[in-house]
């Protein structure tokens, strides 16, 4: 009785086993269809069944790479070595999760780990030699770097001597820089047509934004006249024909067409300078009109790495892009409309307590830290079930309806619009419609099939969604100008 008791045990033992390599198999698939989020589910029951293979857990750490769930492709490369040390893999997914948080040593470690495994790797080997590059290279930015922290980089910019070209017939300002209207008509006309701004019209309308910005609090309030519409839109991400596209819509910014761009207008796509020119040119001609509040992109470690800090050094200089730095480093945080609706791109925080005081006097002049309101306002994600949990991309914290309720009520707010994710909608409504996703970048990267959405609002606050679809660019893909290791890895 005992033997055939054991007999069935094996039996069942087996087939489990084989059910959860039909799960990964169907992952796989998903996989491959680009349908990561599916395949995350099918690698989970895999999991389910049989949490001793490694492979499981390597693959489902593959398909939170392509989520930007780094948190969780950290924990699940951690869990297939903890199985197997010798699993090369995790390592791998483990080195790019870091590398796309910025944690380029912790990257290199694993690297390191790798190419010593296999000597004749020739991608482990030049993986590591590329993350080593660039690891010694901020190690050396930060060193010349510390005596002019507190020099600006428009300093070393001799703006009298700078000659525009007889043979420039683009957008053109006056010596005062002040922005126009018929400017901005003729740069989007411009920049539709894949041409650049003289730099010398770029560097003024960048140094008055930075003028502006520096007198703004990190959390602006908003009023709507009772007569207008006011919109939020959510990540662009370079998407410049896409931003085009909502003006096609719901029209140009203007004082009787207020908006508020809610963080990443850069990074990934491939015309960021177009799109952040753009926003900072209609925020210069309707500065009581035209809203901008940072994102967790508006950061050198995501520059760097996702191609703003490429893309302006090529259409412009490295210069410009340290400048870039300085202005995103004044940008508000957040923004309260009518006293009722808080909107900030990342979500809220890791502790109670937090009042809109705490945040309108929060010193933002910083790139984000590692924690705390700042990494909390551009970082988190709200989660269905309550209390707080760690966060999925590895920064930030999750938060629940209870968090998301006890905010509003502390002060005296109605509902949260946020930003930060993708949704197939290109909107998300959650916490019992007290918190707002929305997302504006169609088609994100050329390769996630999503809406863009956009949200109106009028004096009563009621939310109103508009969605629409991505529309033709010309033949630049995304992350053109991304770091190569970053590309090397296969991100989007």
């Amino acid at each position: 009785f005992m033997a055939r008791g054991n007999h069935k045990a094996v039996v069942s033992t087996q087939s489990t086993g084989e059910e959860a390599e039909q799960d990964k198999t169907t992952a796989n698939q998903f996989f491959k269809e680009k349908k990561y989020l599916v395949a995350i589910e099918w690698y989970t029951k895999a999991i389910e069944k049989n949490p001793k293979v490694p492979a499981y857990y390597g693959n489902r750490s593959f398909a939170y790479l392509r989520t930007e769930c780094f948190g969780y492709a950290i924990t699940d490369a951690d869990k297939a070595l903890e199985l197997d040390r010798t699993y090369l893999k995790a390592y791998y997914r483990r080195a790019e999760a870091n590398m796309a948080l910025g944690r380029y040593k912790k990257s290199l470690a694993d690297y390191d780990t790798v190419r010593r495994a296999r000597p004749k790797d020739r991608d482990a080997q030049v993986k590591f030699k590329e993350c080593d590059k660039i690891v010694k290279r901020l190690a050396f930015e930060r060193a010349i770097n510390v005596d002019c922290l507190k020099k600006s980089v428009i300093e070393s910019v001799d703006m009298e001597n700078m000659v525009v070209e007889d043979s420039y017939c683009g957008p053109k300002l006056d010596d005062t820089f002040e922005v126009t209207l018929e400017f901005m008509e003729e740069l989007i006309a411009w920049y539709r047509d894949q041409k650049v701004l003289h730099r010398k019209y770029a560097y003024g309308l960048l140094i008055n934004i930075k003028k502006y910005f520096e007198k703004q609090p990190s959390l602006v309030r908003i009023t709507i006249p009772s007569s207008n519409k006011f919109t939020v839109c959510g990540d662009i991400h370079g998407q410049f024909y896409d931003l085009l596209n909502i003006f096609e819509i719901n029209g140009l910014p203007s004082e009787s067409n207020p908006y508020l761009f809610n963080g990443d207008f850069v990074d990934r796509g491939s015309f960021s300078v177009e799109v952040i020119f753009t926003l900072f040119g209609f925020k210069l001609l309707y500065p009581d009109h035209m809203f901008m509040a940072r994102g967790n992109h508006e950061s050198i470690n995501m520059n760097q790495m996702y191609g703003f800090d490429g893309e302006v050094k090529e259409k412009y200089s490295k210069n410009m892009s340290d400048f870039f730095t300085e202005i995103f480093n004044w940008l508000p945080l957040c923004h309260v409309i009518n006293n009722g609706v808080f909107v900030t791109h990342g979500g809220l925080f890791q502790e109670d307590g937090i009042t809109l005081e705490d945040i309108e006097n929060f010193d933002r002049n910083r790139q984000p830290p590692d924690s705390g309101v700042m990494c909390d306002l551009l970082w988190s994600d709200p989660q269905s079930f309550t209390g707080r949990s760690a966060s999925k991309r590895g920064v930030g914290v999750q938060f629940g309806p209870d968090v998301t309720n006890a905010f509003l009520e502390r002060n005296r707010l109605k509902y949260v619009i946020r930003s930060h994710e993708v949704k197939d909608e290109g909107y998300e409504v959650s916490h019992d419609g007290k918190c707002i996703t929305v997302f504006s970048a169609p088609n994100y990267c050329d390769q996630m099939g999503n809406k863009g959405a956009f949200i109106t609002l009028k004096e009563d606050l009621a939310p109103k969604f508009t969605t629409f679809e991505a529309v033709p660019h010309p033949d630049v893909k995304p992350m053109a100008y991304a770091n190569n290791l970053l590309k090397m890895s296969g991100f989007m």
